[in-house]
């Protein structure tokens, strides 16, 4: 499966403002700066959600537009986590603000599946596989709604959340899953619960087993050819991602993120990469994989 094929065409579902400031090497901070130069500067982006223009499949998610707020710049944060190495913390290049989460959020929506039915005592059933198989691999969201309504929505989410350690996400509003607000640190908590050798958060609660987390990680390496881009511009043949993206119908602009697990040099490392006021899908997946690349090289020091 080739790292970087064409993005995928159809604009998702969609999806706040909030955040501290986040730890950031210079060199990084520098080679940021140059992405976001490269990938050009939008104007008036709105700060706080706005419906995206609903794919074929979601008629369910579209809605009034929240109050915007003015912004003059596309931002990216890019988090990494050495997964063989000793720390707990990822480190953060740019501000650890939150941002829409877009498709990405079906990772934590089959997260949270995972945990209810392990709570049940049971597995997932025929019709539950069959939702999130092509949730994942596909970010189909037909499927994608079906499971949010099954997991009980935001409060669901967020209930699955707080138990897998995760501090920053704030699940969106009704039917519209895309919404969701999260932190480039949130999502790197997320992904430990999926591909640590724990299986446990920070704060020790109970968590995915290991089945669970095979699953997860099963549906990631999986993607289908033309999602396989994002993190994965930034490792080699060994990968397993999540993308995310949505265009704003107040502004024309765009949401694209990537978070995932990707092997450089036989070490592993977590990255979540998310942005938002890109111009154009095309200008948001090169932002996204220049971030990729760049936090990597810091962190790996090479």
């Amino acid at each position: 499966m080739p790292n970087q094929p064409r993005p995928p065409q159809h604009p998702e579902s969609p999806a706040g403002h909030r955040g501290r400031r986040a730890f950031a090497g210079a060199g990084v901070l520098l080679a940021l700066s140059t992405a976001l130069l490269a990938g050009g500067t939008a104007h008036a982006a709105p700060a706080a959600a706005a419906v995206g223009r609903p794919s074929a499949q979601t008629g369910a998610e579209t809605g009034p537009p929240a109050a915007a707020e003015p912004r003059n710049t596309t931002r990216v944060t890019a988090a990494v986590l050495d997964l063989d190495g000793t720390g707990r913390v990822p480190t953060v290049y740019g501000d650890d603000v939150t941002y829409d989460t877009a498709s990405i959020i079906k990772v934590d929506i089959l997260a949270t599946l995972l945990l209810q039915a392990q709570d049940a005592g049971r597995r997932l059933t025929a019709q539950e596989r069959a939702h999130a198989e092509p949730m994942i691999r596909h970010s189909d969201n037909a499927a994608a709604n079906a499971l949010w309504r099954e997991i009980g929505r935001a409060p669901g989410l967020e209930a699955a959340n707080r138990r897998l350690g995760l501090t920053e996400t704030k699940g969106g509003s009704g039917t519209r899953w895309g919404l969701t607000r999260t932190t480039a640190s949130d999502q790197i908590r997320l992904l430990r619960a999926v591909f640590g050798t724990g299986g446990k958060p920070d704060g020790g609660a109970t968590a995915l087993n290991q089945e669970s987390r095979t699953y997860v990680r099963t549906l990631m390496a999986g993607v289908a050819t033309e999602q396989a881009w994002g993190v994965s511009a930034a490792g080699g043949s060994g990968w397993a991602l999540k993308n995310g993206w949505l265009q704003r119908s107040t502004s024309g602009l765009w949401d694209v993120n990537s978070v995932g697990r990707i092997v450089v040099d036989g070490h592993h490392y977590l990255v979540a990469v998310l942005s938002d006021g890109s111009p154009s899908m095309k200008d948001g997946v090169a932002l996204v994989e220049r971030a990729a690349r760049a936090a990597l090289t810091s962190a790996s020091g090479h």
